[in-house]
């Protein structure tokens, strides 16, 4: 009787064992659980919300300052080049990551991330005051603004692709969070356009003191988001999904009888990029209508006799607070039917000819009132869509490499944006 007792203990053992497994390796984490600790006051959800606002802003800041940059510097395209070295730089970046993150923390990859986005941001506005001094022509600023333009593109793919990848291996509220961040970010720099424009004088005076203010406010943002997060990582619930990850991980290595090997690691991407490939390219094909449209189309190609000067200022805030809409609708209505998003994602591409009959079509459809309807529809559906694929995709791995999916997501939406940039040219030619 004893023996039998042993037995059925052992066994019981073992299907508790079993059970807790494949709790693990679910591509969700268990929801239900009455021993996950609560986000008390939403701390964690404020913590992404943050560090989702925050690592755009470098960019922002340089491409919002781009007409001061493009007065110091007039021989050369600024906001071309820019964009080409940060895309670029943060696209190889991507690659590094996703092919050494089995061998880093999210951790410490966002936490470099973050500095290496502070010292450039503060690099900028010294050596316009001890040595360009506002002066034109001085082009040793120039090659070493480029260069910082570069390093944010490093910070770039450490911050966003570890970002996204540890949201990742959270519930959906947190991705949700870090995409609504993106988009809070995006109504700031809108309402600082606005503000700017208002306040200060379109002169070389007012255009230094307007790049001067965006620098300030990444600044500010870049610290917040390193106490932040900092101090997020100690909170119980992010410790609890981090254990869980940990003990998903010692599973996966007691079955396969060790650590990853270079080529197993190698298999374990390709099966991630398998298994997320249509969400991939959702994304990317979002950010190829977006990008190929807005910014370029809506400050370019379309003219207002009645806003004048302001009217590309106001498509763009219109843009950025129904992108923001979009990414917050997703927290309370997240349709979870993949091929909706997907298919709501390449149809999207029906933007192209509409945009194009606001420039060549029938003289209503050249008005204020049909661009900015269509600018918005751009800006929310771009929001709700690309929410609901990082939210979804990452979910679709096991918990394990949730984390390789959320950077391998990145990656392709970074693609998205280089195509993006590049179509956006057809609207000249």
């Amino acid at each position: 009787m004893a023996s039998k007792s042993i037995t059925a203990s052992t066994s019981a053992a073992k299907d508790a064992d079993a059970e807790a497994l494949a709790c693990l390796l679910t591509p969700k984490p268990p929801s239900g659980d009455p021993h996950i600790p609560e986000d008390s006051f939403h701390l964690a959800y404020i913590v992404y919300f943050i560090l989702g606002a925050g690592f755009i802003l470098p960019w922002n800041a340089f491409v919002t300052a781009v007409d001061y940059f493009s007065y110091l510097y007039p021989d050369v395209p600024v906001d071309r080049v820019f964009a080409v070295v940060y895309m670029i730089i943060s696209l190889i970046g991507l690659v590094v990551v996703l092919s050494l993150a089995h061998k880093s923390s999210s951790l410490l990859r966002i936490n470099v991330g973050l500095g290496l986005f502070v010292v450039a941001l503060l690099v900028v506005p010294i050596i316009d005051v001890c040595y360009v001094k506002g002066r034109v022509g001085v082009y040793g600023g120039y090659y070493v603004t480029v260069c910082l333009v570069g390093l944010c593109g490093v910070a770039n793919a450490l911050v966003q692709g570890s970002l996204v990848g540890a949201a990742g291996e959270l519930p959906e509220r947190y991705m949700q969070a870090v995409v609504a961040g993106t988009g809070a970010s995006g109504v700031l720099v809108a309402v600082l356009r606005l503000l700017t424009k208002a306040v200060y004088p379109q002169d070389t005076r007012g255009l230094r003191s307007s790049a001067d203010l965006y620098f300030a406010v990444a600044i500010i943002m870049m610290v917040l988001s390193i106490m932040s997060y900092n101090a997020g990582h100690k909170l119980r619930v992010i410790k609890y999904y981090t254990k869980l990850k940990h003990q998903a991980l010692n599973y996966e290595k007691e079955a396969r009888g060790g650590d990853l090997t270079r080529k197993l690691w190698s298999s374990t991407i390709w099966k991630t990029l398998g298994a997320i490939k249509w969400y991939a390219s959702g994304s990317s094909m979002i950010c190829i209508v977006t990008i190929c449209i807005y910014p370029g189309y809506i400050t370019e190609d379309v003219h207002s006799a009645i806003f004048k000067d302001w009217y590309g200022i106001v498509l763009i805030t219109g843009f950025n607070i129904l992108d923001l809409i979009g990414k917050c609708l997703t927290s309370v209505i997240l349709i979870e039917n993949s091929k909706f998003a997907i298919g709501g994602s390449f149809s999207r591409v029906l933007f192209l000819p509409l945009f194009y009959g606001c420039m060549h079509g029938p003289k209503f459809f050249r008005t204020e009132i049909p661009v900015s309807i269509l600018t918005c529809l751009l800006g929310f559906t771009n929001g709700y869509f690309s929410s609901v694929l990082l939210i979804l995709g990452p979910k679709t791995v096991p918990l394990q490499h949730a984390e390789t999916a959320g950077i391998a997501l990145v990656f392709f939406l970074m693609i998205g944006q280089s195509i993006g940039s590049v179509v956006s040219w057809f609207w000249v030619i």
